[in-house]
């Protein structure tokens, strides 16, 4: 039986995350001259906080998609403009009944709703939610295993607009190119986890020196 998709956008953001620390540790062994060997405490943090923030990030989406939907105008085809210029009513009835009179039409509009708020309400969030999960974590797999939550929210407060900054010089690129090109959630969602793959580098480089 088929895997839902949201547990396959989970299992292969999961799966990305941690690859993207296995490169951040490659490069920092290059970058140090050192000799590599994986740590996998930082692997599986970064394992599990795919399974964690996957699952609302997937439906943060289809929550914008079906909110403020990509395709909302409808147009006459070129075909249909052609057939019409040229008084052709033999070819307008051809073109009606092969569903080619009209045509949908990205909403500039929608399109740039859904950026802003992905930058803003689902970046904020989202950074939050690395900061907390990775300095508590840190703390549940220390020794001792307590963690003091005030002091976290703390730290990830502090580290707050810092990322957030480093993260507009990044997303809002992929955030256009998901909106604009692609139609589903499932195809935004592997295109985000693939560009996240980049980025879990610069988090795992970010998170290994805090």
């Amino acid at each position: 039986m088929a895997l839902p998709t949201i547990v396959k956008a989970t299992l292969q953001t999961a799966f990305l995350n941690a690859l993207s620390n296995v490169i951040a540790q490659v490069i920092t062994a290059q970058k140090d001259h050192t000799p590599l060997t994986l740590n996998w405490t930082p692997i599986l943090q970064f394992l599990l906080f795919g399974l964690i923030s996957t699952p609302p990030n997937f439906l943060w989406q289809d929550f914008l998609e079906s909110t403020f939907p990509a395709a909302v105008h409808l147009a006459p085809t070129d075909e249909a403009l052609a057939s019409a210029a040229a008084g052709d009513e033999k070819a307008l009835d051809a073109e009606a009944r092969d569903g080619r009179l009209v045509t949908t039409r990205l909403s500039k509009r929608n399109t740039a709703a859904k950026t802003v708020l992905d930058q803003t309400v689902g970046a904020a969030l989202n950074t939050l939610l690395f900061s907390c999960f990775m300095h508590g974590v840190r703390e549940a797999m220390a020794p001792g295993g307590g963690v003091e939550w005030e002091a976290v929210w703390g730290r990830a407060r502090g580290e707050f607009w810092g990322l957030l900054r480093a993260g507009w010089r990044f997303w809002p690129f992929v955030s256009v190119v998901n909106f604009v090109f692609l139609s589903t959630v499932e195809a935004r969602n592997l295109v985000g986890s693939l560009a996240g793959l980049g980025w879990g580098v610069y988090m795992s480089l970010f998170a290994a020196g805090n």
